[in-house]
């Protein structure tokens, strides 16, 4: 996969976010035609027009959701994440909505998911324990295979449907749903994306890749992409962290507000 310019040009006619940071400022052009709802939510949560839940105090409030948060969670050679509440990567606006993603755009239909007897490095499968949960698992159950004696009397079938898989299927098969009509967007660098904790758990949290993140294609919403300050996340990227990414000096998110065009 080819390396995105993340700041090919400062001048774009899709809606423009500017992203104030304690090391600095960052616009973002947002695309409504990759991930329309997506959009939509990070803009009125930014700019205190959608009412979401307190996390501290459980109450429902409207006002500019980021402001004061921080990037709570920063790895080297990978991506800064921002947008939770705590501060801890576990909280939230209060809700969650679904996905945005192509994945026949991106390709996903055409890869295999095993192939010569390996799976696709994107899968991130390591271990037998790996295999079980994120493919042979979810394709049991979406067989309808429960019993030990179910599978070892289809064992031939099964093992037929595993190998024709693409990187689609199993997707689908833990639960991502995918539509055809959007704009695909893959993971790069200086790309916008939802965090999530598996298929349709977006919220606030959001993480702006410094590399491209292949693996990551299909498993996360790509809704924009940095057009200015690159500079400004490769350089919170590089900051000191503990292990869990937690920067030394908190980088506080100070506001994030769509521009005005004139």
């Amino acid at each position: 996969m080819t390396s995105q310019a993340a700041e090919k040009t400062t001048s774009t006619q899709q809606p423009v976010a500017i992203v104030k940071t304690s090391e600095g400022s960052v616009r973002l052009e947002l695309w409504p035609d990759a991930a329309p709802e997506t959009v939509k939510n990070f803009i009125d949560l930014a700019e205190g027009r959608k009412a979401f839940k307190d996390a501290k105090s459980g109450e429902e409030v409207t006002k500019p959701f980021y402001d004061g948060l921080t990037f709570h969670r920063v790895i080297k050679d990978f991506m800064i994440q921002g947008g939770c509440p705590l501060g801890t990567g576990t909280a939230g606006p209060g809700y969650q909505f679904k996905d945005e993603v192509n994945a026949v755009g991106l390709g996903l239909s055409e890869l295999k998911a095993i192939k010569d007897g390996q799976t696709h490095p994107w899968l991130l499968v390591r271990s037998q324990e790996d295999f079980q949960r994120l493919v042979l698992g979810p394709a049991l159950q979406k067989m309808g295979i429960k019993s030990e004696e179910e599978f070892k009397a289809k064992m031939e079938e099964i093992q037929k449907t595993v190998n024709a898989m693409s990187l689609q299927d199993i997707y689908a098969n833990q639960g991502y749903v995918f539509e055809k009509d959007l704009t695909p967007k893959k993971p790069l660098r200086g790309v916008i994306a939802m965090a999530n904790s598996g298929p349709n758990t977006n919220g606030s949290q959001f993480f702006i890749n410094v590399v491209d993140t292949p693996h990551l294609t299909g498993k996360h919403t790509v809704f924009g992409k940095v057009i200015e300050g690159m500079d400004v996340v490769d350089k919170i990227s590089k900051l000191e962290t503990d292990d869990s990414g937690k920067t030394s000096t908190p980088v506080v998110i100070e506001s994030i507000r769509l521009e005005k065009k004139e």
